[in-house]
């Protein structure tokens, strides 16, 4: 079958692209491999009428309404491989299926790697966190560390600053300057040198617990750091879409109106920006897909 856009990836960015298609009453379909990037968080914040459910929850409501539309199908299967025709592209998936296409929007997410400390996976999304504009009011007040992966450490440290008393870990990735030294010193941030070994949660307590090479510990009610992230899937690097660098990793880069440079191929989300929240992969989904429809109406 021929669709008029195959959505590759089924959490915020992409379920916000097939509606508006849908709406536009255009064929469109899904391909939902089942592991969106904020799987590992319990709730979800800043998001506009939904602060505080579940990443969940919004897909689920999310699926449900576009359900409600008639040209729009969502597929439980991982997109493995896409090439260009003639008439569009082809899509295959680890089932075996092939799925024809007039365009193609890329909201496949991105992966994070974190840095190799024991126990720091397994607090990921809870007590180990990313990003103080979704999870900072959560532990506001409290006694917070950041976790060191490279040289922006500061630049997060100074960030996190804003909602509670902060520890910078350097950790062996990063050693301030005297400079450094002068706005840590003025944002009031204590730095601490010797190797984070371990994170442990405190159980019945709330929050963690960081432990030190020389056998020192520190007790924090949340961890920051800045994970490395990557493309949760080979598409766009098969398509040859040009990538961007973001400070946490590389990006597909989007025109203005998500556009790749691959024509007929838009992108939206985590994937096609170096910033990442929930409310801008929704916005980068609904313009992908207006942007698509708009194409096939006039090219």
């Amino acid at each position: 079958m021929q669709h008029d856009a195959i959505i590759i990836g089924g959490s915020f960015a992409g379920l916000s692209a097939a509606t508006q298609l849908a709406r536009a009453r255009r064929n469109v379909l899904v391909l939902d491999a089942g592991e969106p990037r904020n799987r590992f968080a319990d709730h979800s914040h800043g998001f506009l009428t939904q602060d505080g459910s579940t990443p969940q929850a919004i897909r689920e409501e999310a699926r449900r309404q576009l359900a409600a539309y008639p040209t729009a199908a969502v597929f439980e299967t991982l997109a493995v491989n896409a090439v260009a025709t003639g008439e569009g592209f082809e899509v295959a998936t680890n089932g075996g299926r092939t799925f024809a296409t007039r365009k193609l929007i890329l909201a496949t997410g991105i992966r994070d790697t974190l840095p190799a400390v024991p126990g720091l996976a397994e607090l990921w999304g809870r007590r180990v966190l990313h990003c103080p504009y979704c999870h900072g009011y959560e532990v506001a007040g409290g006694v917070l560390g950041v976790l060191a992966a490279g040289p922006t450490a500061l630049h997060q440290a100074i960030l996190v600053a804003e909602w509670g008393d902060v520890t910078l870990f350097g950790n062996g990735a990063f050693e301030p300057d005297n400079e450094q030294v002068a706005q840590m010193q003025e944002r009031k941030l204590r730095f601490e040198r010797a190797p984070v070994v371990a994170v442990d949660e405190r159980s019945g307590e709330g929050g963690l617990t960081v432990v030190l090479s020389d056998g020192r510990s520190a007790r924090l009610d949340a961890l920051f750091t800045a994970p490395r992230t990557s493309m949760a899937s080979p598409l766009a690097e098969q398509l040859g879409c040009a990538f961007g660098d973001g400070m946490m990793g590389p990006f597909i880069k989007v025109d203005e109106r998500q556009r790749t440079t691959v024509p007929c191929v838009y992108a939206a989300g985590d994937a096609a920006r170096p910033s990442h929240n929930i409310a801008l992969a929704v916005a980068d989904g609904a313009w992908a897909g207006i942007c698509a429809h708009q194409s096939l109406v006039f090219e």
